[in-house]
């Protein structure tokens, strides 16, 4: 192994975040929902349009909050993809709802839209859509189907922060949008999330819901003279510290995510001959759909090159990974879930993909990352 050590991630601070945590310090109030995440909230609200936008701790409480909001029951049936975190399926599963998966699209990797309808059956409730790497789904096409069979639609648009969708940006599409601001997403706050909620209907339940239950929302804007216990909630808000963390990204989200868009075309361009040579896939990203760089990865020939392939890279001090293991192929999955048809694109596709480092301040050490990429396979 060489000196040289890339990891495969690595949080970006903007230089703002210690400066807005004193200033949270300062202003005394460490507890949720204060001065920082009513900025954040303004901020994701304004750039996407939504009717309301509630921080959470996760996007899986934000999943688990719209969840609620759809009151759904025991036996109650959500389409989704397999090919996604185990946080998309368990935050319908911890209402007794039973997740349906459908396979994927073989350009984006995508909820394939053509599936849906033949998944669809009396105890349907919703479409959990999951735009992979920050690619959307095709939503003109899900938004008719759920439509026309009285759906839900849920995004779960952990990856899609400063993406859009025939310039709608991605979480402003569905009923119900879920953003994470995980260490590992473009804009972060070590952990953290953003409920968002398109359809008006839901706001005054979500704030309860999103209040452990109460009316505390509506006590504070002088709706009612003292706030109390109306509904079923949890605990769902972060604190302070991690808003003021949020806010110092969010400000710079667009150059964030400028850079990392120049890191991931640089990667497109140097693959693109050992793609036509027949080496690998490249991601594709249709013509209507704005990505935002979340991250960048090939489809190798199969599961044995790909871990072949990652341990080539180690042994070079260059750290690729894997993605997600299949829902229906795992444990839980199979006892919990069903699927609708074969997921041949999904299983295949899943031991195919490895995901190459690209964060900011990988700028000097990307050339190394594709040089050994091209001695590898030369």
């Amino acid at each position: 192994m060489t000196d040289l050590s890339i990891p495969f991630n690595k949080p970006y601070m903007t230089g703002d975040e210690l400066r807005y945590i004193q200033q949270a310090h300062r202003h005394g109030q460490l507890a949720g929902d204060g001065p920082f995440t009513r900025r954040c909230q303004q901020w994701l609200e304004t750039h996407t349009g939504c009717s309301r936008a509630l921080l959470t701790h996760s996007c899986t409480a934000a999943l688990e909050m719209a969840a609620l909001l759809l009151d759904l029951q025991p036996g109650d049936e959500v389409i989704m993809p397999s090919y996604t975190f185990v946080s998309t399926a368990n935050a319908f599963v911890l209402r007794g709802a039973v997740p349906v998966f459908v396979d994927i699209r073989e350009d984006t990797l995508n909820l394939d839209e053509e599936l849906i309808e033949a998944a669809i059956t009396d105890k349907t409730r919703a479409i959990a859509v999951v735009h992979y790497a920050g690619v959307a789904c095709e939503m003109d096409a899900i938004m008719a189907i759920a439509e026309r069979h009285g759906l839900y639609v849920i995004e779960d648009a952990a990856q899609g922060v400063m993406s859009a969708y025939r310039d709608k940006p991605l979480g402003s599409i569905g009923h119900l949008a879920a953003f994470s601001f995980h260490e590992t997403k473009n804009v972060i706050a070590g952990e953290g999330g953003c409920l968002l909620i398109n359809d008006a209907r839901f706001v005054e339940r979500a704030e309860i819901l999103w209040e452990k239950g109460t009316d505390r929302s509506r006590f504070f804007r002088g709706e009612v003279d003292k706030y109390t216990w109306v509904d079923v909630g949890s605990s769902f808000l972060p604190g302070e510290l991690i808003a003021a963390f949020l806010w110092a990204q969010l400000n710079h989200a667009e150059a964030i995510t400028g850079r990392r868009l120049e890191l991931w075309q640089r990667y497109h361009e140097a693959f693109a001959l050992p793609e036509q040579q027949g080496r690998f896939r490249r991601p594709v990203i249709p013509a209507h759909c704005r990505h935002n760089a979340h991250m960048y990865y090939l489809l190798l020939e199969d599961g044995a090159r790909r871990a072949e392939f990652i341990a080539a890279m180690k042994r070079h001090g260059i750290m690729c990974v894997f993605h997600y293991v299949p829902l229906h192929l795992a444990p839980a999955g199979q006892r919990l879930c069903r699927t609708a048809g074969r997921l041949p694109v999904t299983e295949q596709y899943a031991d195919r993909l490895v995901r190459l480092p690209l964060w900011l301040g990988l700028e000097e050490k990307q050339d190394e990352v594709i040089r050994q990429l091209r001695a590898y396979w030369s």
